[in-house]
């Protein structure tokens, strides 16, 4: 998985890592589709917070959203 949509994709998410590292967390690519459809899971602390859900929706995929605009769907792994 090292095309360079998922390049582009990690280094957005590299912006916000340290934010998230510093609560305890992180969060991980699982799979961009040939559709450009985007699963991330959340690692750590942000795995179980109950703040997840702003995160992943105001945080993460609003700064993929901004550095990655070919990806249409962010789908978050619940665990």
């Amino acid at each position: 998985m090292d095309s360079p949509l998922h390049r582009r994709v990690e280094e957005a998410l590299d912006t916000i890592r340290p934010y998230l590292e510093a609560d305890g967390g992180n969060v991980e690519v699982v799979e961009i589709t040939n559709g450009s459809i985007l699963t991330l899971e959340l690692k750590g602390a942000c795995k179980t917070c109950n703040m997840s859900h702003m995160t992943m929706k105001a945080g993460i995929e609003e700064t993929i959203k901004r550095a990655v605009p070919e990806i249409k769907e962010i789908i978050s792994l619940k665990n």
